[in-house]
């Protein structure tokens, strides 16, 4: 202890001795930390958006359908409405909420076009515990109730078949007798979300799309959520227990490109803070090993004294320690800088249409997590005092008398 109080000051006035290439090692470490930093918010943001864009327009955290619903996804994989255990265990303490619906695919005819969409049969009142779609509406309303007779589109959607709120159009699907249903229904409101949900999915009532499919009671699928403290694993066996003839998935299965991005969003973190590590270790080993070779007679001289090899390693990491944490610390404040200006969302503008190809919003929430910039500063500041293990060890070898020699 009494040695690091002798050297510390003594190695923040080496520092400085040359200033410039002090300056030029801590915009090095800075902007390093800095880039680690940006990529993993940028890219937690667009994780954290593409899990929600998908969890909460239709999937939820799971569902729960018939047996062979998702390899075909028609009127004949149908379920009956829960009841008995099943029922239970969705108005239990583990589920925060649940939805029943009909989907199936169908075709939309308006007077001037036609498309292939997929028809989804809601209860609006069970829908805004699981979903956030009744919230973006755009022009019109959302349904009132679950016998509406009346059709809830995408504003994309209603673009490209021409047609506008309070119009009358045809939807078209398979019914439960394998006829042909046609039905015409009212446009009652017009939903804003990714391009790609817009275009996709129509709403009409739970009860209407029963009736127009000849379907009774029954159901194409159930999306549930679970209570907060609840694991998703757990919920889910729990359902599968109280429903063992029915197909129970949690939101990894059912969306898999999220999932995905998710689970290895940290292992591209840390492909990136190798790249710029080994591009900041160059920097920082050149720079020492300069600040070494201009030091050979002063490391020398220190030998001759009486110092031993031990506390000269000792004193270039401790420099090197000084020296990197603060860049360190310049670069995880420049990134909480950088996030700052968009607490309220990133709009990424002419990137909006890519972005939600990959299922994402076209506005990101970046933030800088406390605990990600303790992890990275760290990784960092100990990866590279290790580096200057090197200029260390070759001042510490210096000959006294090769050295006092040296001009």
């Amino acid at each position: 202890m009494g040695a690091l109080g002798l050297f510390a000051p003594l190695a923040w006035r080496n520092l400085w001795r040359n200033p410039r290439r002090t300056w030029i090692t801590l915009a090095v470490v800075a902007v390093g930390v800095w880039s680690i930093l940006a990529f993993d918010v940028v890219l937690k943001a667009w994780v954290e958006s593409s899990r929600q864009e998908a969890l909460r327009l239709l999937t939820g955290e799971g569902q729960i359908h018939a047996v062979g619903y998702l390899d075909d996804p028609g009127v004949a994989h149908r379920m009956p409405a829960p009841s008995g255990p099943l029922r239970a265990a969705l108005d239990g303490a583990s589920v925060s909420g649940w939805a029943p619906r009909v989907r199936v695919s169908a075709i939309i005819q308006s007077e001037y076009r036609t498309r292939a969409v997929t028809l989804v049969g809601v209860s609006p009142a069970a829908e805004r515990k699981v979903s956030d779609l009744p919230g973006q509406m755009l022009a019109g309303r959302y349904l009132a109730g679950d016998a509406e007779p009346g059709l809830v589109i995408g504003q994309d959607l209603a673009d490209k078949l021409k047609t506008r709120l309070g119009k009358r159009v045809i939807v078209m699907a398979q019914a439960a007798d394998g006829e042909l249903a046609e039905v015409g229904l009212p446009i009652v409101g017009l939903f804003g979300n990714t391009k790609p949900a817009q275009d996709e999915y129509i709403f009409t009532g739970l009860a209407t799309a029963q009736q127009t499919l000849g379907m009774g009671t029954d159901l194409s699928e159930i999306s549930f959520d679970v209570a907060p403290g609840v694991k998703l694993d757990d919920a889910v066996a729990a359902l599968k227990r109280s429903a063992p003839g029915l197909d129970v998935q949690s939101w990894g299965t059912l969306s898999p490109l999220a999932f995905t991005m998710q689970s290895f969003s940290q292992t591209y973190v840390a492909v990136w803070l190798m790249v710029m590590f080994v591009l900041m270790a160059i920097g920082i080993v050149n720079t020492q090993l300069m600040a070494v070779f201009e030091r050979t007679r002063e490391f020398g001289l220190m030998q001759a004294l009486g110092m031993r090899p031990g506390l000269i390693v000792a004193q270039v990491m401790l420099e090197s320690a000084l020296l990197i944490g603060l860049g360190v610390t310049l670069g995880v404040a420049l990134m909480g800088l950088t996030v700052l200006p968009f607490a309220g969302g990133l709009d990424l503008g002419s990137f909006a249409a890519a972005i939600e190809t990959s299922g994402a919003s076209s506005i990101l929430y970046p933030k800088l997590e406390p605990r990600d910039a303790i992890t990275v500063g760290l990784v960092v500041w100990v990866l590279g005092i290790a580096t200057t293990l090197w200029p260390a060890r070759s001042a510490a070898r210096t000959n006294p008398v090769s050295a006092m020699a040296a001009l």
